[in-house]
């Protein structure tokens, strides 16, 4: 895929050199700005799987003071 990329670009290889890095430069950006905070909610990362029955059961245990 990258040969592809790199045989369609136009220019001399210090402008290929240049494209390539604004397109990831782009690609990174969009990532961030876009993509990234879209994904997030969706995400399963924030969801709490301990509930207060094992925080009880840990102190019981004497795990927590």
């Amino acid at each position: 895929m990258f040969e592809w990329v790199w045989r369609h670009l136009p220019g001399p290889a210090p402008v290929r050199w240049l494209l390539v890095a604004v397109i990831v430069l782009v690609t990174v950006t969009f990532l961030f700005l876009v993509v990234f905070p879209w994904l997030t909610p969706r995400l399963p990362f924030t969801d709490v799987t301990i509930g207060a029955h094992a925080y009880v059961g840990y102190q019981q245990q004497g795990v927590l003071q």
